[in-house]
């Protein structure tokens, strides 16, 4: 069976080229949503998902209608490949059931997988050379907390309170305590 989904962003614009291209593609039973792609709670999608059975086909209009990004794509047609389920986006001509089609969504998970891993690359690369130059990572401290910092060191230089008493009176754990201790932001 052929399930169509077809989605639009907001309520000013239309489901009918969609739904349309859809009833000519041979779909059974079409489902809609009038969200954003980037809602992860998308009820027409949903109840598509719920029908769906093992041999049965979704079709979109364009592949843009089902994933927020090319990596949301490539898991939900990961997703409905597992289950026996088809894929086919009528504008590219993608179709999961033949060996064209299956090879495009290979190239598409394969340059996804390349571009996180040169995301991750970069990243750590710019890491390593902000540590080299001796920058370190995370949120300033807020004067707040430097001066929390300061009384906690002077508590502990105190012989008058104990680790657990200075731990109870900052709200935090011993091995928080450890951290600001040794920090250098007194």
């Amino acid at each position: 069976m052929l399930i169509g989904y077809a989605r639009v962003s907001t309520s000013s614009q239309s489901l009918d080229l969609q739904i349309k291209a859809l009833k000519e593609a041979g779909c059974d039973k079409i489902f809609s949503d009038i969200a954003s792609g980037a809602k992860a709670i998308r009820p027409g999608l949903s109840d598509a998902e719920m029908v769906l059975r093992e041999g049965d086909v979704l079709v979109v209009w364009k592949l843009d209608r089902l994933g927020r990004s090319i990596q949301h794509l490539i898991a939900s047609i990961n997703d409905l490949n597992s289950k026996g389920i088809g894929f086919r986006s009528l504008q590219e001509a993608i179709d999961t059931q033949t060996s064209g089609g299956k090879l495009i969504f290979h190239i598409f998970s394969a340059l996804a997988e390349f571009e996180r891993d040169l995301i991750r690359e970069r990243t750590n690369a710019g890491l390593n050379a902000a540590r080299a130059r001796g920058k370190k990572g995370g949120r300033p401290k807020s004067m707040e907390q430097a001066k929390s910092i300061r009384l906690l060191k002077q508590m502990h230089d105190d012989p008058s309170y104990s680790i657990n008493d200075i731990c109870k009176t900052f709200n935090i754990s011993r091995s928080t305590f450890y951290r600001y201790l040794k920090s250098d932001h007194s």
